[in-house]
């Protein structure tokens, strides 16, 4: 079997049009892939910090470019990653820009992933924590602030900063004024066991390319430290399309605004400059491949999601949202054409050949 079961789902501002489950959601016990299935998310949950996050600057209670230290004082003293000396340690200079909420939401505060970062993961030596634990967010910044695009945990810092201003749970604050008010019931960062019994297994490849069952939740499992705003939710495919929908129907829900216009601006438009975003490299070959979305395209990053400045390949449209999920998770938004579609597996590497092949066979299908 050379790829695990996969949810597909496309639809536009009216609602769902086509959903289909293929494949085994349990290898193992030959267990059929259902539509409601949940999934381990991982960085598609960062555009819902995202919004979560934008609703309380339309609320008053977070600023976009007030320094962020303001709310997280843990953020007061932020050392940039300068290089190594003679002696193969890491060197640090202060950063003299400091980081804002708008910095967190584009990836432009310096901050990344140590699995995609040679300099990163060399810094932080054995001085590192597992998911879902507060030391996992204690690294260095990669360059200061605003002058570069750098994927990585600024949207767990983002999460931090919602439960900062609002002295509740990333979990409590999403409910409340995204999944809540849509009605994304199976979306959430601590599953029940009868949603537990609906999620898909994890796979990973091993060395000869088969699928093996590999025990691992993305945000940390049930004794984590915070729910992590940049990787910690489940969600099935109708589910978060009902998110996409909201995007689609620009802010508007049942004939309900829950996006202002402004903030839809910042969701659907370019907030990175001439900076571009979308590569991401990667050291640890079990967790990723290198990865860019669209080699030699100008792309842009809103506050949530990466917007492909040209037509895509495959036929999706200039000015598209779009992002992913570590287990070859993937969707995106066609503003132009009011369509979104979603791709949804358990398998890792990110990038693996096979996966991407399926998703872009999906995406040519919907786009034709």
């Amino acid at each position: 079997m050379s790829l695990p079961g996969i949810v597909k789902l496309s639809g536009t501002a009216d609602g769902v049009k086509t959903l289909e489950a293929s494949g085994l959601s349990n290898i193992e016990n030959g267990t059929a892939m259902a539509p409601d299935a949940l999934f381990q998310i991982a960085s598609m949950t960062k555009a819902i910090t995202s919004v979560a996050a934008l609703r309380l600057v339309e609320a008053g209670k977070l600023s976009l470019h007030d320094p962020i230290r303001d709310v997280l004082p843990e953020l007061a003293e932020l050392r940039v990653l300068s290089g190594f000396g003679d002696d193969g340690k890491p060197m640090f200079a202060p950063a003299s820009t400091p980081v804002t909420l708008a910095h967190l939401l584009t990836h432009t505060a310096g901050f990344g992933y140590e699995f995609m970062s040679a300099e990163l993961n060399t810094a932080l030596g054995d001085d590192r924590g597992a998911p879902g634990t507060l030391a996992s967010l204690n690294t260095p910044l990669l360059f200061e602030p605003g002058t570069q695009w750098e994927y990585g945990i600024s949207t767990d810092w983002a999460g931090r900063a919602v439960e900062a201003a609002t002295g509740q749970t990333l979990g409590a604050v999403v409910a409340e004024l995204v999944t809540g008010p849509l009605g994304m019931v199976d979306t959430t960062f601590q599953p029940t066991d009868a949603q537990r019994a609906r999620g898909a297994s994890l796979y990973a490849r091993d060395e000869a390319g088969a699928l093996m069952p590999m025990p691992l939740d993305f945000g940390g499992g049930r004794n984590a430290e915070f729910e992590p705003g940049g990787a910690g939710l489940w969600s099935s495919a109708e589910d978060y399309f009902r998110f996409l929908q909201l995007i689609l129907n620009q802010g508007v829900h049942k004939g309900e605004r829950l996006l202002s216009e402004e903030t839809m601006r910042l969701l659907t438009s370019n907030q990175i400059g001439s900076l571009r975003a979308g590569a991401m490299g990667s050291i640890m070959p079990m967790m990723a491949h290198p990865y860019d979305p669209f080699p030699g395209m100008d792309c842009g990053w809103s506050m949530a999601f990466l917007i492909n400045k040209e037509v895509g390949p495959y036929g999706r449209s200039a000015g598209s949202l779009a992002w992913a999920g570590i287990a070859n998770c993937h969707y995106f938004i066609d503003l132009a054409r009011g369509r979104a579609a979603i791709m949804l597996m358990q398998l890792l590497p990110f990038g693996d050949p096979e996966a991407l092949d399926a998703f872009r066979a999906f995406e040519q299908g919907v786009s034709a």
